[in-house]
């Protein structure tokens, strides 16, 4: 499992990565909300860790970009010295799905890590396949002629929309509430943006037997290549 890790605590650190790769987790650690806010969206992660009380702020500003920008899919835990009931249900309440407190202790915090990444798992669909496209959304892959791409998070959820909705004229309106969340407040260009990086390193070609066609004004239609033209 990937975990991303909102941390700056230097001892604290030390022991979520021993712990982890002795759990056989890979983790990445972020020092900072901005830094956080600037690499999280760039790579896939199974779950996030986050302290509340980092240098530049809470992990309440971390939280919201996290479920607004990269989705309500991985899971997140809090793990902070705060201990009050309306701590707790404010984190809750912003979208993490559990919460410690400080000190965590290694058995418990990783079974609340399995715990969660069971349930996670449990709602995913099996491998999707069309022509050479496998979208493997227990493992959050898409491969090509069975060799996995690249993808970042946001990248990898739009593609899997598309693809598990093949012939289907999609607004960009529509492709934010899905993708991005109802309360993203996010340019429809975005849209634009991530259809182009995802048909070009996913090579969706009429040569590779499928194409994402361009509405004026309106979406995309994931379709097979020479498929007759559709209203």
């Amino acid at each position: 499992m990937r975990i991303g890790i909102l941390e700056d605590d230097a001892t604290q650190v030390e022991l979520y990565r021993l712990w982890f790769s002795t759990a056989q987790h890979e983790c990445r650690i972020f020092g900072t909300i901005a830094e956080f806010v600037a690499g999280a969206g760039k790579e896939r992660f199974d779950l996030f860790v986050l302290d509340w009380v980092l240098p530049d702020g809470t992990a309440e500003k971390a939280l919201k970009w996290l479920r607004e920008t990269v989705g309500w899919e991985v899971p997140v835990i809090c793990v902070t010295l705060r201990d009050a009931e309306q701590d707790v249900v404010g984190a809750l309440r912003l979208g993490a799905d559990d919460y410690v407190v400080k000190p965590p202790k290694y058995f418990e915090l990783l079974a609340r890590i399995e715990s969660l990444a069971r349930r996670s798992r449990s709602t995913r669909l099996p491998v999707l396949r069309l022509g050479t496209y496998e979208i493997d959304q227990e493992n959050r892959e898409i491969r090509v002629a069975g060799k996995p791409v690249e993808l970042t998070q946001k990248e990898y959820e739009l593609a899997c929309y598309l693809f598990g909705n093949p012939g289907r004229l999609l607004s960009r309106v529509h492709l934010l509430e899905a993708v991005w969340g109802l309360r993203a407040e996010i340019d429809t260009r975005t849209v634009d943006t991530h259809v182009s990086r995802i048909r070009r390193k996913l090579a969706i070609y009429p040569e590779s037997g499928w194409e994402i066609i361009s509405v004026y004004g309106y979406g995309y239609r994931l379709e097979q290549a020479g498929a007759a033209p559709k209203a």
